[in-house]
């Protein structure tokens, strides 16, 4: 199901990872599904993230958000300020407001991961400070 914009933010909406283009500025196939842009949601955003053997999400942080990492399937390295913090399948990870975080898949399977930030940055483009370049293959 498409959300088109009259249905924002005046009814409950469903929205399939098909639905949504693969973003993969940063590494991995991540994927926005609930968010202001998508649903007309008003205090966060809720997305997945796909990471083969190997791949990565480049290092970032939030000004504004805390971030939710749930492991499905597989497992990631999450640097977090530095310091790395195993997340195996079916655990789940606080990033806190302003941690430096890269994600790195180092297992032989591919990972599926679900996040979720919150509360909003004021406008989109405060939403990530990025600190890395994505590695060029």
């Amino acid at each position: 199901m498409t959300v088109t914009v009259t249905d924002q933010a005046t009814r409950p909406a469903v929205v399939s990872i098909h639905d949504v283009p693969a973003n993969r500025r940063r590494g991995g196939d991540i994927r926005t599904l609930l968010s202001p842009a998508t649903v007309g949601a008003k205090s966060g955003f809720l997305g997945t993230l796909t990471l083969a053997p190997g791949e990565i999400v480049t290092e970032h942080w939030h000004p504004y958000s805390e971030e939710f990492l749930y492991c499905v399937s597989g497992s990631v390295t999450a640097r977090l300020d530095g310091e790395h913090t195993t997340l195996p399948a079916e655990h789940g990870l606080l990033i806190p407001i302003g941690m430096r975080h890269r994600i790195v898949n180092e297992g032989g399977e591919t990972a599926f991961l679900v996040f979720h930030l919150s509360p909003l940055a004021p406008r989109p483009d405060l939403g990530h400070v990025d600190t890395e370049p994505l590695p060029q293959s």
